[in-house]
């Protein structure tokens, strides 16, 4: 069962998901299933080389988006 990332076409959540069978994807914010499936550096190995932005989180581990401090291992 792979596990994809998707950003909401409605209300822009970004969300990972689980796939089982065939079930489509929703959102689990609005319920909505217009969606836009986002790469993720899981599910295509971290060698790719936009897998890796050059830079990391405060702490230099996490690389959380949200930028520095805002990771909770912190």
């Amino acid at each position: 069962m792979p596990i994809f990332e998707y950003v909401c076409s409605e209300c822009n959540h970004r969300f990972e998901l689980l796939i089982q069978g065939t079930a489509e994807a929703a959102c689990p914010q609005c319920k909505a299933t217009k969606l836009e499936k986002q790469f993720s550096a899981f599910g295509v190995g971290a060698t790719a080389s936009w897998a890796s932005s050059g830079t990391s989180g405060s702490c230099g581990s996490c690389g959380d988006p949200r930028g520095p401090g805002a990771c909770s291992m912190n």
